[in-house]
């Protein structure tokens, strides 16, 4: 049950502090009074989309905060599932929304996603607004009534998983049928193309080493040029004396002059080291010098393959040989993966066998519940029907076959005669009132077969008056019985029924106008009674009326 409400800052609502008791509560006022405004707050609550608009003028960000007490092991897993604290079936829940059209939401002061907040909501309050009875005419909403009577939740689930499963196994196949047929019509260019790359051997770093041997083979005559002087002036082959040499006459004098100056010694050792040293480089030079290629041929030949990579390069817009051989690896996954995605195919055609086949065993099931249970749920209306002075009225539910879907292969349509005639479907048949009793059964038939704690009601009475009105707050005061029950009224005969009365009342200050809602008890709540009997003119006869009805 809601045992409190906090509202700030929402639409005409300045501040709003109200504690609420089980049972049947009214809650009447004045068209326009902001009724329906704390519909909107506890849809913020249930996860409903949130309004920037929604927002008071004279505030940034609006609060709403609703204490509800409900001990229900769905409620219990939820809490696991989303590390929340159960608190014994206490939750605290709070939306909050600013100016910017964000909002945050938190159940026991921990931040939870919309979704969360949704999920939880389902659990803890049903609302009906005002053009809910329209949908009495969607197929799709009868259906979700004739589960939850049908207590199909666990089917739907498992139903649902197996459509969600279906369904990607025949987009794998219908994307690999097509990548397997764009493979089949383009496979000659792609092995033609895959055969070029191959046949060029390509590897990596041959370019930087090609280009560095066309430069070398291009100057081959002055590198041998510079490379002839170096060993020349090192260790000349003729007569003539080459630094190593003289290296050598001067390494013997310092070695003589050490009988007489000592210190010469290191210098001997210093020059000896230098010669050693020069002739290395000098017998390294010589044999460079010997490695010069002397093929005519080859600079071609380098040119040539140069030439070959370069062409490859631009021809696949690659500027490096890596992204070549990449290019090479790619064109072979797909020359070759043809026969894999065939495997690939045939393997997920298997799957889709077995998905179907679970899926339709899914869907059997689902529909040999609806079928099982749509008597009992069409007489349990009926019963209900004929207590709101519908006595002579007929209603079925019809199965057919629609599309498959994640709720099966089932639509239902709900047929209704108000008396004598064929039924036929609600949506054509039913007039604004037998709406309302209709929508009033099966949320009466709601309250005894689901675990629902609190049902809030907008004004489901529109359309009814007179004994009817009456015979539709029995049942609503009935179902108070076994639940909280909000009840959102006009007429006089329903919000006699309750055992709370609040009134809403608008009101203009400094020219902004504010809703504020406050509890009815003794002579207060009869003369509300007496304003729904008779209007603003209060009559005796409405105050003895509005007695009558209370007592």
């Amino acid at each position: 049950m809601l045992s409190s409400l906090h509202i700030s800052n929402y639409v005409l609502i300045d501040r709003l502090d109200v504690d609420f008791p089980e049972g049947l509560v009214i809650i009447s006022g004045p068209t326009g009074a902001g009724k329906s405004i704390l519909i909107g707050a506890l849809g913020l609550l249930t996860g409903a989309k949130a309004d920037s608009s929604a927002i008071a003028p004279s505030s940034d960000t609006c609060v709403i905060e609703g204490e509800f007490l409900c001990a229900d092991e769905s409620l219990k897993r939820l809490c696991e599932e989303n590390d929340l604290e159960y608190d014994e079936g206490r939750f605290l829940v709070r939306r909050t929304v600013s100016r910017s059209g964000r909002s945050r939401a938190f159940i026991n002061d921990v931040p939870v996603a919309l979704p969360v907040l949704a999920a939880f909501g389902s659990h803890l309050v049903d609302i009906h607004s005002q053009h809910d009875t329209l949908l009495l005419t969607s197929r799709s909403y009868q259906l979700s009534i004739l589960d939850s009577f049908s207590g199909n939740g666990e089917l739907l689930s498992s139903c649902g998983a197996a459509w969600e499963s279906l369904r990607r196994i025949r987009e794998s196949i219908a994307e690999l049928s097509a990548r397997l047929a764009t493979a089949r019509s383009e496979n000659d260019y792609y092995a033609a193309v895959y055969k070029q790359l191959c046949d060029a051997s390509l590897k990596e770093g041959e370019l930087a080493e090609l280009e560095s041997e066309q430069l070398r083979l291009a100057n081959a005559g002055q590198i041998e040029e510079l490379l002839s002087s170096c060993v020349e002036s090192l260790s000349p082959s003729s007569d003539a004396e080459g630094v190593v040499s003289k290296l050598s006459v001067i390494s013997r004098n310092l070695d003589r002059l050490a009988e007489y100056m000592p210190r010469s010694t290191e210098y001997h050792d210093r020059v000896e080291s230098s010669r050693i040293e020069l002739k290395d480089i000098s017998d390294d030079l010589e044999s460079l010098l010997g490695t010069l290629n002397s093929d005519p041929g080859r600079l071609d030949s380098v040119e040539e393959r140069l030439s070959l990579i370069y062409g490859l390069m631009k021809r696949h817009g690659c500027s490096t040989e890596t992204e070549l051989i990449a290019k090479r690896d790619e064109l072979a996954r797909t020359v070759g993966g043809e026969e894999n995605m065939e495997e690939e195919l045939e393997s997920l055609k298997g799957s889709l066998v077995i998905a179907e086949k679970e899926y339709a065993d899914c869907a059997d099931k689902l529909h040999a519940s609806r079928m099982e249970h749509s008597a009992a749920f069409a007489s349990e209306i009926l019963s209900t029907l004929a207590f709101v002075e519908l006595d002579n009225a007929s209603f079925e539910v019809r199965l057919s076959v629609c599309e498959p879907g994640p709720g099966g292969t089932d639509q239902v349509e709900f047929l209704f005669a108000a008396g004598g005639q064929t039924p036929a479907p609600v949506a054509k048949c039913a007039s604004g009132g037998e709406l309302s009793r209709i929508m009033l059964s099966l949320k009466s038939l709601m309250s005894r077969h689901m675990n629902m704690p609190t049902m809030v009601f907008d004004e489901i009475d529109t359309g009814v008056s007179g004994s009817v009105a009456d015979k539709m707050g029995s049942k609503i005061c009935e179902m108070g019985g076994r639940m909280q029950v909000f009840a959102i009224t006009h007429l006089p005969q329903v919000a006699a029924k309750g055992s709370a009365h609040y009134l809403v009342e608008k009101s203009v200050t400094d020219g902004q106008a504010v809703s504020t809602i406050r509890k009815l008890s003794g002579e207060q709540r009869v003369l509300e009674v007496a304003r729904m009997l008779s209007g603003a003119s209060l009559t005796p006869e409405a105050i003895a009326n509005a007695k009558s009805l209370l007592a």
